[in-house]
């Protein structure tokens, strides 16, 4: 197939950002292209961030469930999936209808589909609606309990564009946003809510905050000339003490969710050792960080992925060895 390149040997339309040798840029449809960038279909750790506390929260209610795990819970994971794809495709063109101008005077963003011209407002807009409907459409096939935290959920996404204009913290809405399905797959198996999962969605905020901070990090000076506030700016060459106070309090929740839960002993050890090894993983971050070069902050953001499934992992096990 070719694919019109740029003389530096970068696709076309591609996004500064996004992973090289991705998907969108070699082989999608030349006309889908914009909409799947919008959608950061050439970006997926977005996707994942948004997808794992959704696993955390099925798997941890599955483990805690004298009954154990249901065929209905395979389908729930599936299906937090697809809506993760969907609904970040959603927020983030919602993001970036609602940021062009921004996106427009930064390096890393103004290769975005709308600042560089790639589709109009209008379009992108009935884009947006598209991927909300079809999420919507996967979300009424949940628990009622499960329905209406889904849509409770739209007012954190409507908002989170805007906090970066009035709040030295927008990670804080971010991470309130991401981490929401935390609360929503515990209550498509359990059918409501408790103690444990408040804990897990806490802790998804705390977690945020680490690896969005990370992530700003890229954007500090161009934010500074445009006036966009973050955690970045706010904490300066104090990053790294405030980046571990996130990575203790994210373990120490996490922690608290999975005694909350009362799994069984082994069980525990189980979902204890996948936290084990996602704290490590952020102590091998902090290890790694360096503030003031974006290639190191943007793999380090990436690899939060891992982190998280590692966890993940841990309340998956945790599941076998309930059910044994």
């Amino acid at each position: 197939m070719n694919t019109q390149s740029t003389p530096s040997g970068t696709p076309q339309g591609s996004v500064a950002d996004a992973v090289r040798g991705n998907w969108v840029d070699l082989r999608a449809p030349a006309w889908t292209r914009p909409y799947l960038r919008l959608s950061r279909a050439d970006r997926p750790i977005g996707t994942w961030l948004l997808l794992i506390p959704c696993w955390w929260g099925v798997a941890l209610a599955a483990a805690a469930d004298p009954g154990g795990a249901r065929w209905v819970d395979l389908w729930i994971a599936v299906g937090c999936a697809l809506g993760a794809v969907l609904m970040r495709g959603a927020g983030c063109t919602w993001n970036d209808l609602t940021d062009q101008d921004f996106d427009a005077r930064v390096a890393r963003t103004r290769s975005r589909p709308l600042p560089s011209g790639q589709v109009t407002p209008r379009k992108a807009a009935a884009w947006m609606a598209i991927q909300a409907l079809v999420a919507f459409g996967i979300l009424l096939t949940f628990p009622a309990a499960a329905i209406w935290l889904g849509i409770a959920s739209l007012a954190l996404v409507a908002i989170y564009p805007f906090a970066k204009r009035f709040t030295w913290w927008p990670q804080v809405f971010l991470g309130l946003a991401f981490n929401w399905g935390a609360l929503l797959g515990w209550a498509a198996h359990a059918g409501g809510l408790g103690w444990p999962p408040v804990l897990l969605y806490a802790a998804g905020i705390a977690w945020t905050l680490f690896y969005d901070t990370i992530y700003a990090h890229q954007d500090r000076e161009d934010d500074a000339l445009i006036g966009v506030k973050s955690t970045a700016r706010l904490f300066g060459t104090a990053t790294r003490r405030w980046l571990t106070g996130f990575a203790v309090l994210t373990v120490l929740l996490l922690a608290m969710a999975i005694f909350a839960a009362s799994l069984g002993p082994v069980a525990r050890i189980c979902a204890l050792a996948g936290l084990g090894g996602m704290a490590a993983h952020l102590v091998w971050q902090l290890r790694r960080l360096d503030i003031d070069d974006p290639e190191v902050c943007l793999m380090l953001f990436r690899s939060n992925r891992d982190a998280g499934l590692l966890l993940a992992a841990g309340f998956l096990l945790a599941i076998v060895v309930a059910g044994v």
